[in-house]
């Protein structure tokens, strides 16, 4: 049987088609815009999802046979509000992840609310870029359109509702709304009556890999496809990306070099560190998982050869970073270039490079930029093994990852092996997988992942070289504590 994974993402919808064994028989990408009303926000219509959603399902499936099409999974961007009224209509654009609109609602909510009364609630604190605070910003500029709110969606659970008519979501993208109690995996009631909400206006919550319904006969005409063809809830995309990368079950690892960095480490058992420093949420799998999100990752790199070096050269200027230079620079870099937020949640922290010298050498600040990404990412890593999860190994990918010396640096750091992937297709992947399991292919997203996803390649850390960056990371460790109260001023 073959089955389609939608990734909707924040620049363009990502679809491909997948047979029962794992492979990717065709691939497709539709883009549409998005808009920035003002300095900050970050909007898109959901109607534009639909039309080149629908589009891009009939280019995939165009030259296949339409009867064995049996699934759809989609993983979508997380925490966008979607409001729709009572007629099922969109009542605004939707109000995106990366908006910054929400400053003064997460300071309400973390500081008089309060953090601890949250991840009471929640498992979570507050952040900008979450669905409640959104909500309480639309409540208080917007009353009239608040007020028509007949239902809260999430931008994949929109998509998912015009395929089947059904409101549902998953228990992995509720869990970014601040809306939902992550442990008991149910809408929190305190929540709801905080932001001047009822439970029936949120959706109906299913596991990732349930079935929530068939196309609607409407959706199955317009797309050319069986009525039978079964949706499942799907994930958001953090947890459709782990699932594509097999980071399910207990105690896995996987680390994504993107424009931005994510460590993303999966658990039978729920936890939540002390600080809420890492996101705690339910996982596509049916078990729970701990997230940390580095707002600069590869991009680190990119704006350091870019724009301060001017070359696109990456691999030459890398070549001088010798073996003998790992764990031994006397340069360290702070990778905040626009503030941080796992572990430190910090909108005014900085990157900064330290311990320059008359004999540094361009090397050398290419090398302290790689590693900094990677003790940024090691700093998430230590809170999640505070909780006591052994984690053995992790799987490293996104485009930082095709650098051979980054995952050395990454091995060494974080003292772990690391597994390169056969297939990076992240969420759509992840999706279809769960489609997979949906229609009974395979009997858990566990043993799915197990039989589908393929490690090509491990990097093991050199005990020796492991030692001095053990040293050179407690130097790291330092830098930011010395610098913080700096930071604000410096704005």
């Amino acid at each position: 049987m073959l089955y389609i994974g939608i990734d909707l993402g924040t620049s363009a919808v990502k679809l491909l088609l997948m047979d029962g064994a794992g492979n990717i028989q065709k691939i497709v990408s539709r883009s549409y815009p998005l808009s920035f009303p003002k300095p900050g926000w970050s909007e898109q219509n959901p109607e534009d999802w639909l039309r080149e959603t629908v589009a891009g399902i009939r280019d995939l499936t165009a030259d296949c046979d339409h009867s064995q099409i049996a699934g759809i999974g989609c993983g979508g961007q997380m925490h966008g509000l979607v409001a729709l009224d009572a007629d099922d209509q969109v009542l605004r654009p939707a109000i995106l992840w990366n908006d910054g609109r929400t400053a003064e609602e997460v300071a309400y909510l973390n500081e008089t609310v309060g953090r601890e009364t949250l991840s009471r609630y929640t498992a979570n604190i507050a952040f900008a870029g979450f669905t409640a605070p959104k909500l309480l910003w639309m409540r208080r500029h917007e009353p009239e359109l608040f007020g028509k709110i007949a239902k809260v969606m999430l931008p994949k659970d929109y998509l998912n509702y015009c395929l089947t008519g059904v409101h549902c979501t998953d228990v992995s993208d509720a869990s970014g709304m601040l809306l939902f109690d992550v442990q008991h995996k149910r809408w929190s009631p305190e929540m709801l009556e905080l932001c001047g909400l009822r439970e029936s206006q949120m959706a109906r919550v299913f596991e990732s890999y349930e079935v929530v319904g068939t196309l609607t006969p409407e959706m199955a005409e317009t797309l050319d496809l069986p009525k039978g063809v079964k949706v499942c809830a799907g994930a958001g995309d953090n947890a459709a990306a782990a699932v594509g990368t097999a980071t399910v079950g207990d105690g896995r690892c996987n680390i994504s070099l993107g424009t931005s960095g994510t460590i993303f480490i999966s658990s039978r058992d729920f936890g939540v560190d002390p600080n809420n420093a890492l996101h705690a949420f339910a996982h596509a799998d049916g078990h729970y998982h701990l997230m940390g999100c580095m707002l600069s990752a590869a991009s680190c790199n990119k704006w350091w050869m870019e724009e301060i070096l001017k070359t696109g050269e990456f691999a030459a200027e890398q070549a001088p970073v010798t073996d003998e230079k790992l764990g031994n620079n006397h340069v360290f870099f702070l990778p905040y270039l626009m503030g941080e937020r796992s572990p430190i949640n910090d909108t005014n922290a900085r990157g900064t490079f330290t311990g320059l010298t008359m004999d540094t050498s361009r090397a050398d600040l290419t090398q302290a930029v790689l590693e900094g990404v990677a003790y940024g990412i090691r700093d998430s890593l230590e809170v999640a093994k505070s909780l006591g999860l052994s984690i053995p190994r992790s799987k490293l990918c996104g485009g930082g990852a095709k650098s051979p010396l980054w995952q050395k640096i990454f091995a060494n750091v974080l003292d772990l092996d690391v597994d390169l992937l056969e297939t990076e297709e992240g969420p759509g992947y992840g999706g279809a997988i769960l489609a997979a399991v949906a229609c009974g292919e395979y009997p858990t997203v566990e043993a799915a992942a197990e039989t589908l996803v393929h490690v090509t390649k491990t990097i093991h850390p050199d005990p020796e070289l492991s030692a001095r960056y053990e040293t050179q990371y407690q130097k790291f460790r330092q830098i930011y504590p010395a610098m913080k109260g700096l930071f604000p001023v410096l704005h």
